[in-house]
């Protein structure tokens, strides 16, 4: 997506910074059950790779967090706190672990941590609460009137990097496949956010159960590089 004006482009900037790897908001710390999935064998090489991320993000975790910073985006446009408040307890709920409420409201609050130390607005609207990640990034959005779409499209494939980053450090792949999965799942990213313009908070759901049961087992997982 291209932005259809100089203001729109300089509208986007703040995403390069927010969504980057040297933002303070531990991404690095965090593989979202990949680590269980490598254990388990379930993920050997770049082909498995591709998949299980495919289906986190069209069945899983990436089209819920599309969905929810949607919403929160919204509710930011529309100075509803209540309505914001909503979206993040939905948000929040939705962790089916402990660590993976941990990823979410962790990486959250210290992404509106440091973001209003850089980039404060009067229309950052305040939660005193745990803040989901992807809440998180549709409010900053909003209050920076960053386009949605391109907010939404560039949140899902920065998930991608970051979980493609993790499985090169655990090694099923390499630099050069890391960056071949990342081409092959952009356009999955781009439907999913498009997607998720036109779904309500109904909609929300998943199917990766594999997944969500692996966020327990790791939990008690003799080695571990991450969090989550």
């Amino acid at each position: 997506m291209r932005p259809s004006s100089a203001g729109e482009g300089q509208a986007i900037l703040p995403l390069f910074a927010w969504l980057s790897p040297s933002y303070p908001v531990g991404c690095y710390a965090y593989s979202h059950t990949l680590e269980r999935a490598v254990e388990a064998g379930d993920v050997t090489n770049e082909e498995t790779l591709v998949a299980w991320l495919g289906e986190m993000l069209t069945l899983g975790f990436g089209r819920n967090d599309a969905i929810l910073l949607g919403h929160a985006y919204r509710a930011v446009k529309e100075s509803d706190a209540q309505a914001l408040e909503a979206v993040n307890e939905l948000a929040l709920a939705l962790s089916p672990s402990a660590e993976l409420y941990l990823e979410t409201s962790q990486q959250g609050r210290s992404f509106l941590d440091a973001t209003l130390a850089a980039w404060p607005s009067p229309r950052l609207m305040s939660l005193e609460c745990a803040v989901a990640f992807p809440v998180a990034i549709g409010m900053t959005a909003a209050a920076h009137s960053v386009p949605l779409p391109i907010t939404s499209e560039a949140y899902l494939f920065g998930l991608v990097q970051t979980l493609v980053s993790a499985a090169i450090r655990l090694a099923p792949i390499g630099q050069t496949a890391g960056i071949r999965v990342c081409a092959a799942l952009a356009a999955t990213a781009q439907a999913v956010a498009r997607d998720a313009m036109e779904l309500s908070l109904d909609d929300v759901g998943g199917s990766t159960f594999r997944s969500d049961l692996g966020s327990f087992h790791h939990e008690n997982q003799y080695t571990r590089l991450f969090r989550s």
